[in-house]
């Protein structure tokens, strides 16, 4: 069941799958950079982001190199960025680890950037989400590619109260670069 308006503040959970990654011998999977069309496409999500007016209070991004590039050149699009918070936790995480994380964010941020890898994103907005706006479960569902955002909105007091099947999964979008000629 969804939160009811009145039960807190409306907090948001912006989930961002990082951008396409390049596949360089002999680099660690962790230190992976993006690839040409990973830096096009972060930052058309940060206009993304500008334009859906979800600019958050707060980043968490994972330590891969991949994830902190996306981080850089989708902030880059903003006037001033927030604070970003480097975790190593969301490298490889599950789910129920990220929600973890999540849950110890400030109360005083109410929209939370999480940017970070699969599957345990797209697990994550599938456990969250009680209910999506149009076709919007149904999207993720299907795939939650590269740049991929996912925008979950829920009434709540604090971070630690939110829960699986307690928010609503109001807007999938998949943030594209277009190609130089």
């Amino acid at each position: 069941m969804i939160a009811r308006a009145g039960a807190g503040p409306l907090r948001r959970l912006v989930v961002l799958r990082h951008a396409k990654s390049a596949w360089p011998d002999g680099v660690p999977d962790h230190e992976r950079p993006l690839a040409p069309r990973g830096r096009r496409d972060a930052p058309a999500a940060g206009r993304a982001l500008v334009e859906a007016d979800c600019l958050p209070d707060l980043a968490l991004c994972s330590t891969a190199v991949r994830a902190r590039q996306t981080w850089e050149l989708a902030s880059a699009q903003w006037g001033t960025p927030p604070p970003v918070r480097q975790d190593p936790r969301l490298y490889a995480a599950d789910a129920i680890d990220l929600l973890g994380v999540v849950h110890e964010v400030s109360p005083e941020v109410e929209t939370l950037l999480l940017i970070g890898h699969n599957p345990g994103l797209e697990d994550l907005v599938l456990e969250l989400a009680g209910d999506g706006l149009d076709d919007t479960l149904d999207e993720v569902r299907t795939k939650f590619p590269t740049s991929a955002i996912a925008v979950l909105a829920w009434h709540g007091t604090s971070w630690q109260a939110l829960a699986p099947g307690t928010a609503l999964l109001t807007g999938v979008i998949v943030a594209r670069g277009k190609k130089d000629r």
